[in-house]
């Protein structure tokens, strides 16, 4: 018992080991392409220096990185190495089944993408989710960078429900793995500050959330913030009735953050302490 525990682990270590290295080569390789892209064909003019607000949205993200390692540390089943211990003991729905493995990774990948949406809509509506929420929202303007702004205690609970949902559902490592490389690479798409053809963007968002339909939703008016939830598929949106195609004030003159804000969003410690503020 005891080496099948130890023998667990060490396939555990290695899958969550090659998921970072995946994940980390796919996002640095689409940031930069994402930076070049919006650099070349901006959609809105810049309203703050983009050096302070580079160097707080990425130090965040390095903080949500030290964040994930530290809950691997007290709890060695993320992601990837929850899907290979419930397939070791049977666990989850798919372990259930006989199906194919494209079959497999499409419904694993729909069924956690519309978790992340639900997630996303009900950091809108709880308070208290909210609070943490706006962390990603006061970012003034949207790039890049705005898609790895998230407070690290909102990281570490977003890991925990998808841990959950893994248990539950008990898809392959492998289609874990593709779901959060597919998550942060259109959570990069959508975020850059990326001028697109009209047709391209109405193509596109027919499955994938574009720049355009994402940038809705970090508008500071409260009827237009709270659609446009989805992350990667578009679907969900447009099922549920929280779709908006445009701005009202369309894109160049709408105002990006939340209505009560200055440019304090851009440093570091402020933003770590929004969700203790009053406002």
């Amino acid at each position: 018992m005891a080496g099948l525990a130890f023998c667990l682990a060490m396939r555990i270590a290695a899958s969550m080991e090659h998921e970072s290295l995946i994940r980390l080569g796919v996002f640095l390789g689409l940031f930069a392409l994402f930076a070049v892209a919006e650099a070349r064909a901006p959609k809105r003019a810049r309203r703050l220096p983009q050096g302070q607000r580079w160097v707080t949205n990425l130090s965040i993200t390095l903080l949500n990185a030290v964040t994930l390692r530290a809950m691997a540390l007290g709890l060695p089943l993320l992601a990837a190495g929850a899907a290979l211990d419930a397939a070791e003991n049977g666990w989850g729905l798919l372990n259930a089944l006989s199906w194919p493995a494209w079959a497999e990774v499409l419904l694993a990948v729909l069924v956690l993408d519309f978790a992340i949406w639900l997630q996303h809509l009900i950091t809108h509506k709880v308070p208290l989710l909210w609070r943490l929420h706006r962390v990603h929202h006061a970012d003034r303007d949207m790039d890049v960078t705005t898609a790895v702004r998230f407070h690290p205690i909102e990281i570490a609970l977003s890991m925990l429900l998808k841990i959950g949902l893994v248990y539950l559902l008990g898809p392959s490592a492998a289609a874990v793995v593709v779901f959060e490389v597919l998550l942060n690479g259109t959570a990069l798409f959508n975020h850059a500050n990326l001028r697109l053809p009209r047709a391209a963007d109405a193509a596109l968002r027919l499955l994938l959330v574009t720049p355009d339909m994402h940038r809705v939703h970090h508008s500071a008016r409260r009827e237009e913030h709270d659609s446009n939830f989805g992350f990667a598929l578009s679907i969900w949106d447009r099922l549920f009735g929280t779709y908006t195609a445009q701005p009202g004030q369309g894109h160049a003159e709408m105002t990006i953050g939340l209505q009560w804000q200055d440019n304090r969003p851009a440093r570091l410690g402020w933003s770590l302490l929004l969700p203790f503020r009053r406002r």
